[in-house]
Order: structure tokens, then C-alpha cells, then sequence
């Protein structure tokens, strides 16, 4: 039942998770936080058309949330019984957030609230389309936690014990500080002066583990803190739980950048969590990360519109504050993870505004790369995540190595196969992992270590990597396939560009920004972020 003279929310359309069935009604007496996510107070401009990157001040100032929009939801709270959680952040994150019944929440949203049972578990749910009276809605972007149900998974492998996976003859493992010599990463930085944050939605680390690891590799352990999002905790518990994902993220990230500081965002896994961790993290001003890794996410088709469109509105004001996200493309091949023989993305590594990092399996001997394919052990062992977005229409900088009308993936890529994996420690226990989640904080590290060199953020690193065409930065993948697609000379959608070359690179990132960006300024005309594409008919 809507409001009278009520306006839905665009993007908020929501299904029942896949063999979930709806058990009982909410209890009305429970207690929800949700965040309300305001528009911007003007459109945002094309990265690449700026001169320099915003500060924090700027960006509130001309692109955060107008102060009277956010007085105009307080007096909405008021009427609907809602109490408004103040917040420092909130014209900055353009976030309101606010707190009240399962009753009173469903009287001012127009929704009702099932409790759903799950194969993986229960959770608070809705069906239908959020709406809210219509001298409220138009101030609106999104409306995040009515429903808490999972969205993302860690895109990380554990090597299975004593197994040797077809075709491969032999297993290798290697540390962090390896992959990145084998890379050729600049050897006389260390990226002291950055920041890199790491989004989390599950699990903890443990300051003992990270002080023996580091010391394990003759490194100082790096300065790792938590901030707590939405309630979430550092709740380290089992290496098999999410716990694996969070150390593998740290100990890389670390390992390849050691004078970094590093900030783990914990949040809960729902669409709000994912939404607030990372516009806590973008507009952290207190430890102002130079770079933000995400090794978690899930295919397309399981994410509401609206969660898609502000995470990416999100993503696109990192690049204008000089933020570089680097984001794992997943785990499970071409159809990342649906069996209904069509192919499918990962999200959110689709998003036009984040480094999306594919998997290849590297051979090292002696130091030196013998040979790199695309990362591919079949059902069982995993294959990197690559593709074509149905949701983001094709940017400009792919236009000229990408024929397809959705954003391709991945960018980039980077040593993922579990056969030849990492050496890391969690919960005390040494485990060798894989997966494109660690590719992720091996970019994130090695950015790290170019912007130190280059003594300024590098930030939206895509336009200029494209721009830079198949050269000697990176290394040009040509062998294997995550599934539907193959390798092949210069871009791909199982490689990108293919792995880095971190010295050429450098010099090749040393030229001003602008000369990079300018290529493409020209095809956006100042325009907002790209459009979402035509979008196939989905269950979310």
C-alpha cells in the first residue's frame, strides 16, 4: 500500500533471493537503521575533464548534498516517528541516516517486511518498489537496509591439500614480495605517505598473526586499523570463515607496499553496508586512503538498480577526490557463477569507475617469469571472472580496444591461480589462497608504490592505462580462457591489458596526468557518469 501522492524511488524494484520463501511478518517493534542516500547538489563532472583532482572541502561544497535537502528529511523523520542519527558526514557522504520500528518504517517507505528462509540462512526482506510522499522522493538517490539480505561473496581460493588440478603438473607458491619482483615493481619504494583502504564484510584480523607474518618476511608490520561501519565488528574467528579473505587482503597489500598505512572498513554484508563502507571509506578525512581495495562482490543479476547506480556514483567521486579502486572481476569464469549457460559480470568490478582486476596463473623460476596464462582450473578450481557488463554502457576510454556495447572486464590482471598461490598466515595457521581477491590488494599495493614515486594520487588510473595501448607496461596475456571467452592479442576478457610491468609503467605514469586524461575529455563533454545500458529482464 503507497502513500497518497507518493512517488517510487527509481532503481529499488526487489525479488526474493533464489529458493527463499517468505516464512512471517517483520516484528513491528524492531528496531532498523537505513541510510538515505541524497542527490547530488549538482551533476558530476567527467573525471577526466578536471585539471586536478578536489579536496574533501571542494567536493562538499559543490557536489555533496544540500544542506536544505538534508533539513527537509529530518522534518520526513519527524512526521513518520523516525529518528535521525546525526552524523558529521552527512553532506559530505550525502548519507541521512535514521532509525525507527519495522512499523514505522514500512508506513513511510510503503513497503511490507517478511522475514525470508534462505538455504544460506534468513533474512529481513521486501518485495516490490520503495515510495515516499512526493515532496520527499525527488531529494532521494537511494534508500539502503530495509532489507539486510547477503549481496556480496569474498572472490578468494583456498589450494585444495594434496591436490594437483589438470592440466597442470606442478604446484608453486610464492610470497606477495615475489609476485612483485617477478612484475618488476619499483624495488626503491616502499609507499610510505599513502593510505590504502580495504573494504571487508565478514570476518577480522588478528594483530598477532600480522605482527609474525611480517616478521616472518624480515618486513616491519604495517600500521592496519579498524573502522567500524554500520555496527560491524573486527570479529576474527575461523581461517575458513571470511577471516581468509581479510588476512590475504592485508598481508598482500602490505607485503608489496610495507610503508603504507592500511585502514580495514568492516561492514555488514548488505546492500547498506557495501553502499556505506564505501562512501565512509572515499570520504575518510581523517585517514584519507590514497587507494581502496574490494575483493568482494556478485554477479549483476543479483543487485538492485539502485544499488548499482549510487555505488557508482560513489566510485566516480573517489576518482574525482584522486582515489584509485581496485576491484577483484571473481572467481567463477565467464558465467561468475550462474548455471544458466549465459555470461554474466561480477559487480561490483563492472562499475566504469573502478580498476577491475582479472586472474592469470604465473610461473616463476629463479626470479623470472617463465610463462603466464589466463587463470582457469576449471569447475572445480575456479577461472577468473571477465566479461561484458548488461548494466554500464561502454565507456569512452575502451571504445577503441573493446567492441561490444557494455563496460568490459577486466582491466587488468594479475597472478590469481591457487596453483600458484600465496603464502599467507591467518588464525595462526599457514594456508596457500588464490583467486582474483588477490589480485586486488596486489594493485592496490602497487599503486601505492607509484604514487609515492610520483609524489601525487594517481587516482582514476583507467582513462590513461588505455590510453597507453598494448606497450611494454604490461604484460600481454595470450594463452587460456575463463570459459566463453579467449585470450588474445592486446585486450581481453579474461586478462584486460594483461599483468604490469611496474617499472615501465612508472615511467610511463610520470608524463603529467593530463596529457593521459586529455585523450578522452573530449568524448564526455563534461558528462556525468556513463549511462546504465539497456538492462535484461533479472531477478534481484
Amino acid at each position: 500500500m503507497s502513500i497518497p501522492h507518493s512517488l517510487s524511488i527509481h532503481g529499488t524494484q526487489h525479488h526474493p533471493l533464489p529458493g527463499a520463501r517468505a516464512i512471517a511478518p517483520t516484528d513491528p517493534n524492531q528496531r532498523i537503521e537505513i541510510s538515505l542516500v541524497l542527490r547530488h547538489r549538482q551533476p558530476l563532472p567527467y573525471v577526466a575533464t578536471l585539471e586536478r583532482h578536489l579536496s574533501h572541502a571542494e567536493f562538499a561544497s559543490q557536489y555533496g548534498a544540500d544542506p536544505a535537502h538534508v533539513e527537509r528529511l529530518r522534518q520526513f523523520a519527524r512526521e513518520y516517528g523516525l529518528e535521525v542519527l546525526e552524523r558529521d558526514d552527512a553532506i559530505q557522504r550525502r548519507t541521512v541516516t535514521l532509525a525507527g520500528t519495522a512499523a514505522a518504517m514500512e508506513k513511510a517507505f510503503s513497503v511490507q517486511l517478511r522475514r525470508f528462509d534462505h538455504p544460506d540462512g534468513t533474512y529481513r526482506g521486501r518485495i516490490g518498489t520503495i515510495h515516499m510522499p512526493k515532496e520527499y522522493a525527488p531529494l532521494v538517490s537511494g534508500v539502503f537496509g530495509l532489507d539486510d539480505r547477503p549481496v556480496v561473496r569474498p572472490h578468494l581460493r583456498f589450494r585444495a591439500m594434496n591436490s594437483v588440478l589438470s592440466p597442470h603438473a606442478v604446484q608453486l607458491s610464492y610470497t606477495a614480495q615475489q609476485v612483485a619482483a617477478a612484475y618488476s615493481f619499483p624495488s626503491d619504494g616502499t609507499g610510505a605517505g599513502q593510505t590504502i583502504g580495504i573494504l571487508e564484510f565478514g570476518g577480522g584480523f588478528r594483530t598477532n598473526d600480522i605482527r609474525d607474518y611480517f616478521a616472518s618476511l624480515g618486513l616491519n608490520p604495517p600500521s592496519v586499523t579498524a573502522v567500524l561501519v554500520d555496527n560491524a565488528i573486527n570479529n576474527p574467528s575461523t581461517a575458513q570463515s571470511a577471516d581468509g579473505e581479510v588476512m590475504l587482503d592485508i598481508e598482500v597489500a602490505g607485503t608489496v607496499a610495507p610503508g603504507a598505512s592500511i585502514v580495514v572498513y568492516f561492514a555488514p554484508n548488505t546492500e547498506r553496508g557495501f553502499q556505506d563502507a564505501l562512501s565512509t571509506a572515499v570520504h575518510d578525512q581523517v585517514h584519507r586512503p590514497s587507494i581502496i581495495s574490494i575483493s568482494w562482490g556478485g554477479p549483476e543479476a543479483g543487485w538492485a538498480a539502485q544499488s548499482m547506480t549510487n555505488f557508482d556514483q560513489v566510485a566516480q567521486e573517489a576518482a574525482l577526490l584522486g582515489i584509485t579502486i581496485p576491484v577483484a572481476t571473481g572467481d567463477s569464469g565467464s558465467s561468475d557463477g550462474i548455471d544458466d549457460g549465459k555470461t554474466h559480470v561480477d559487480f561490483p568490478a563492472s562499475s566504469p569507475h573502478v580498476l577491475a582486476t582479472g586472474g592469470t596463473r604465473l610461473v616463476v623460476t629463479n626470479g623470472a617469469i617463465q610463462s603466464e596464462t589466463v587463470w582457469n582450473d576449471g569447475a572445480q578450481g575456479g577461472a577468473t571472472g571477465g566479461g561484458f557488463s548488461t548494466e554500464f554502457a561502454q565507456p569512452s576510454w575502451q571504445s577503441k580496444l573493446v567492441s561490444n556495447a557494455g563496460r568490459g572486464i577486466p582491466d587488468v590482471a594479475g597472478n590469481a591461480d591457487p596453483q600458484t598461490g600465496y603464502e599467507v598466515l591467518i588464525d595462526g595457521q599457514k594456508f596457500i589462497i588464490g583467486g582474483t581477491s588477490a589480485v586486488a590488494p596486489l594493485w592496490a599495493g602497487l599503486v601505492a608504490l607509484l604514487n609515492q614515486k610520483l609524489n601525487r594520487r594517481l587516482g582514476f588510473l583507467n582513462p590513461a592505462l588505455y590510453s597507453l595501448g598494448q606497450t611494454k607496461a604490461f604484460r600481454d596475456i595470450v594463452t587460456g580462457n575463463n570459459g566463453a571467452y579467449s585470450a588474445t592479442a592486446g585486450w581481453d576478457p579474461c586478462t584486460g591489458q594483461g599483468s604490469p610491468d611496474g617499472t615501465v609503467l612508472l615511467s610511463a605514469m610520470e608524463a603529467p596526468a593530463a596529457s593521459h586524461a586529455s585523450t578522452h575529455a573530449s568524448t564526455h563533454q563534461g558528462s556525468t557518469a556513463p549511462q546504465l545500458a539497456p538492462r535484461k529482464a533479472r531477478s534481484t
